[in-house]
């Protein structure tokens, strides 16, 4: 017997309206205890302090696919053509100039792992596939898996066993073996696939209770998964394009959402591309700080 659906509105905040084109890449840093996002196509960056409501734009260059905050100050920015750049104190320190194979394609999401490697997804461009890349801590980057649609939300497991990975235009999301002493992934199979009238899963989360949480780009929602796979709940949002999500705040209770549309408010919603914030009373797992090694100046 298939598992109820529950569907509800949540008590949305609005936090910050920039009118992104596509807002993504939500992250709460838990030193500073503010939260970090980017506008990936138009080369943007913001950064919001719940603690006084402040918000900002920082940094405006090249599109930023995804970022992480390095263990030792400082934002890791994966960017268009394979870039990837350290960015501190407003300066650039360049580890990989380009990807010869990604020179018409940019990353689209990253995420950190418990030792500090950055797994690292591209998107499809008019001649090649999109990949997802592994960026270990002596900074070599090694592709892991390619023919990807276009790269999008990852996680890992409360148990660290499990790494999870979309693939937007599939419409899958992928579940691995995690080997966390090496970085190595394997035994890939279908977690989910979302129905074509949900729209397309893009950014992941994972709760306390080790269920998988989705943003659907064209959806209007998010969507939680048990365990197995199946849809147990939707939110409905008031935005068309809901992009990503992050668990935030000391108790990792806020949950902050991107949403992508802002130049196309009258197709994707009034407040289209901006970032939303509501609670649940559940808390998310925290995110890892990347500690890839620069070489010093």
């Amino acid at each position: 017997m298939a598992p109820t659906l529950h569907e509800s509105t949540p008590q949305l905040e609005l936090i910050a309206d920039y009118a992104c084109d596509t807002g993504e890449n939500p992250l709460w840093h838990p030193v500073e205890k503010r939260l970090y996002w980017t506008d990936i196509p138009i080369g943007r960056l913001f950064r919001y302090d719940p603690a006084t409501h402040h918000h900002e734009q920082i940094y405006h260059d090249r599109p930023v696919g995804g970022f992480t905050f390095q263990a030792d100050g400082g934002l890791l920015l994966f960017r268009d053509s394979g870039n990837i750049t350290l960015w501190r104190n407003g300066q650039f320190t360049t580890l990989v100039q380009e990807i010869p194979e990604e020179r018409e394609s940019r990353f689209n999401d990253v995420i950190a792992d418990p030792s500090g490697r950055v797994f690292c997804g591209t998107m499809s461009s008019p001649h090649s596939k999109g990949r997802l890349y592994r960026l270990d801590l002596d900074g070599t980057l090694t592709p892991i898996l390619d023919s990807v649609g276009c790269s999008n939300g990852m996680g890992f497991s409360l148990d660290l066993k499990t790494f999870y990975y979309t693939d937007s235009f599939a419409r899958e999301i992928y579940r691995f073996d995690y080997h966390p002493e090496t970085g190595a992934i394997d035994n890939q199979r279908i977690f989910a696939t979302v129905p074509e009238s949900f729209g397309l899963p893009d950014g992941l989360a994972i709760d306390a209770e080790n269920h998988v949480w989705s943003a659907l780009w064209d959806g209007s929602a998010l969507i939680r998964f048990d365990k197995n796979g199946s849809i147990v709940e939707r939110l409905r949002f008031p935005t068309r394009k809901v992009s990503s999500l992050t668990f935030a705040g000391n108790d990792r209770k806020d949950i902050y959402v991107t949403t992508a549309g802002g130049p196309t408010r009258s197709e994707d919603g009034p407040l289209a591309g901006a970032l939303f914030r509501f609670s649940l009373n559940l808390a998310g797992r925290p995110e890892y700080f990347s500690r890839i090694a620069f070489p010093e100046p």
